[in-house]
This record gives C-alpha cells, sequence and structure tokens, in this order.
C-alpha cells in the first residue's frame, strides 16, 4: 500500500520542502552586496583624490616658498656672474700683455751706429693713435702689436740692413718698408710709394746721401686682446645695495 502525504505543500517542513521566497530573495541580497561595494569603493576614491588635492596645494606652497627664496637670492647670482666676468677679462688682459720694455731693450741692442730714429711708436692696437705718433699708414694693416718707426740712415743699404736687424728682435714676425727716399730723390726711387714725411723727419735728412724711411715691425704671434675682453662689461646690482657698478678696460699704448 503506497502512503499518500496530505499535507499541503506549502506547509511542509524539511528537506524537500519548496522555496517560499524563491531566486529574487538571492537577487535583491546580491543587489545589496553591490551597492555596498560600490559605496565603499566611491568614499575610498574620494579620500584618495582629496588626498591629492591636499598634495598637490602643499607642493604649491612650497613651490612658492623656494621661488620666492630663489628670488631674493637673485641679486647674488648676478653679482657671482659679474664677478666671474671681470676675472676672466682681467685674466686675458694680463694674458695680453705685451713686453714692451724687452722689445725697447731689444731694439737699442740691434740699432746699427749709422741709423738713427726721430719718431718711435709701439701700441698693442692699431686703433689706439697717441699724441705724436708716427704717422705710418702701413701700421693699419697690423691687428695686433707693432713698432712704427721714422728715422734716416747713412744709405739705402743701411736702411736695408735695419730692415734685417730688426727681424732679430724676438717676437718680430715681419718688417714692411712704407718708404725710403734718399734727399735728393722726389719719390721716383722710393722703396714702396706713400708719404716720406714723418714725424721730426725733416729734421734728420740734412745731406742728399742720408735715407729718410718709415718701417713697421709687425708682432702677429703676440695675444691679442679680444673684442669680448676689451668692450665694456654690463654691471648687475649688489646684493645690498641699488647702486650698480660698470667695469671697462681699454687697449692703449704700451
Amino acid at each position: 500500500m503506497r502512503p499518500v502525504n496530505l499535507i499541503p505543500a506549502e506547509q511542509r517542513h524539511g528537506q524537500r520542502a519548496p522555496m517560499r521566497g524563491g531566486p529574487l530573495a538571492y537577487i535583491v541580497v546580491g543587489a545589496l552586496v553591490a551597492a555596498l561595494a560600490g559605496v565603499t569603493l566611491l568614499v575610498i576614491t574620494g579620500n584618495q583624490i582629496s588626498e591629492r588635492k591636499q598634495e598637490v596645494s602643499q607642493l604649491e606652497r612650497e613651490d612658492a616658498s623656494v621661488k620666492a627664496r630663489a628670488a631674493k637670492l637673485d641679486a647674488y647670482t648676478q653679482f657671482r656672474s659679474l664677478h666671474d666676468q671681470r676675472i676672466a677679462t682681467v685674466t686675458s688682459l694680463a694674458d695680453s700683455r705685451f713686453d714692451w720694455e724687452r722689445v725697447m731693450r731689444e731694439l737699442a741692442l740691434v740699432l746699427p751706429s749709422d741709423v738713427w730714429l726721430t719718431n718711435l711708436t709701439g701700441t698693442d692696437n692699431p686703433a689706439v693713435t697717441p699724441a705724436g705718433a708716427a704717422g705710418v699708414t702701413l701700421r693699419s694693416s697690423v691687428p695686433g702689436p707693432a713698432l712704427a718707426l721714422v728715422g734716416c740712415a747713412h744709405s739705402q743699404d743701411a736702411v736695408a740692413g735695419f730692415v734685417q736687424a730688426l727681424k732679430d728682435i724676438d717676437g718680430v714676425t715681419r718688417v714692411g718698408v712704407e718708404s725710403s727716399a734718399l734727399g735728393s730723390e722726389s719719390g721716383g726711387e722710393s722703396v714702396s710709394s706713400g708719404s716720406a714725411s714723418g714725424g721730426g723727419a725733416s729734421s734728420c735728412q740734412t745731406r742728399d746721401f742720408i735715407a729718410q724711411f718709415q718701417i713697421v715691425a709687425a708682432f702677429d704671434a703676440a695675444p691679442v686682446v679680444s673684442e669680448e675682453a676689451a668692450a665694456p662689461i654690463e654691471a648687475a646690482p649688489a646684493p645690498e645695495s641699488s647702486e650698480s657698478t660698470t667695469a671697462s678696460t681699454e687697449s692703449g699704448e704700451g
């Protein structure tokens, strides 16, 4: 005989009792869990964004503080730059100083007895023209130190010997003769074209056999002051003062 369960299905208890809520309950619970996770993630993200904003604000304040300190020290930086530039200029000038004392001593040793000078000008730069300088136009072709010599000799051979003697001076790289003419010449036999007169030269040519000359001895290998070093230096304000100073260097007669 087969038993029959007369209890309604919705009132049955036990392992085989059907779910009263069905799958809807699990869907609701899952949705709540997902919503909770989303809210939690949103809160965490918001907190991280707030922290990053605070860090950015802190860095901006630090950057502004550093810039303010740098602005206060800018005068010291400019002063240091000016100091270094002046040191470089002084060093360049010291390195390019020409030993005129040695040149004069050697010139006195090589000067022949039959040659005498009426004008002698030594300059570091062709742009410099001291008062009473010899008007030897050939000097302008030498960019560095050079001697401009005006004088007389007993003969043209003596002038040629003097030119060779000048080459024995230490540092002389070339010797140019602008003019050399005897007293009776009208310029037709001058060694090179140009005026035969120079500073004081007319007083030395007292005989027709005396040759009047204008000579330039160049020292091309000598260091020359650069235009950057010779140009005026722009001044920067001192750290503790609003005044400015200007340093300038000039190249003149040695």
